[in-house]
């Protein structure tokens, strides 16, 4: 997102929201969806997408939460659950992935997606 010149023209910053009090800090997630849904949800995408576009004052947000692996006792969410979201102000759309690689091909292509998501929302809803 940054690595060309004069990236900060369109490029207000970003936030790496980790444990849940980050995302609550950090991006406006409410505690209850994180108590009950879990950060793992599509709730959480959603609040997070919400919160960057205030925090960072941005026209879209993207936004990624998910269990990398390795794996857990966790039967619920296995890895490779990820929720990505991307959006505006106006409409934020989601998707569920459900990967099955190891915790560095699933980073990669969690951000791969992710940036797909957005790429495609800013193509459908750019109005000019």
């Amino acid at each position: 997102m940054t690595s060309l010149p004069k990236s900060s023209s369109h490029f207000n910053g970003g936030a790496v929201t980790y444990n849940h009090e980050a995302k609550e800090n950090l991006l406006d997630v409410q505690h209850e969806t994180l108590e009950t849904e879990g950060a793992v949800c599509e709730s959480t995408a959603k609040q997070m997408v919400a919160g960057a576009l205030k925090r960072f004052d941005a026209d879209y947000a993207v936004a990624t939460t998910g269990i990398m692996g390795p794996p857990s006792d966790n039967d619920e969410k296995p890895v490779g659950t990820v929720w990505i979201a991307a959006g505006n102000s106006e409409m934020i759309v989601t998707k569920q992935l459900n990967l099955g690689y190891d915790r560095q091909r699933n980073i990669q292509s969690t951000a791969l997606q992710a940036l797909n998501l957005l790429r495609q929302f800013i193509i459908e809803n750019d109005v000019e």
